[in-house]
């Protein structure tokens, strides 16, 4: 193999992480995870900032559970003020 690939396959180091278990979500279907985590992130985040590292935690889990375009509505929700949780 030329070195050229052989070191850029060194420089790219990944590490592959999802959701860890959460006993109070036991169940295959992982919505309530998803949305639970989402809402738990942006409460996190407009009381101690979205850059807390504790907040980051919801953010890695419901990015790894949640389907982007329910984020985007989620998001657009906020922003029009018709989410349906107070956060």
């Amino acid at each position: 193999m030329p070195s050229a690939i052989m070191a850029s396959k060194e420089k790219k180091e990944f590490k592959f992480e999802t959701a860890p278990f959460d006993p109070r979500f036991p169940n295959q279907n992982q919505t309530r995870h998803c949305y639970q985590n989402f809402v738990d992130y942006k409460r996190c985040a407009k009381v101690k900032g979205e850059d807390y590292e504790p907040c980051l935690y919801f953010k890695k889990v419901y990015t790894s559970l949640c389907p982007h375009y329910w984020v985007e509505k989620w998001e657009s929700q906020i922003e029009q003020g018709c989410f349906p949780m107070e956060l």
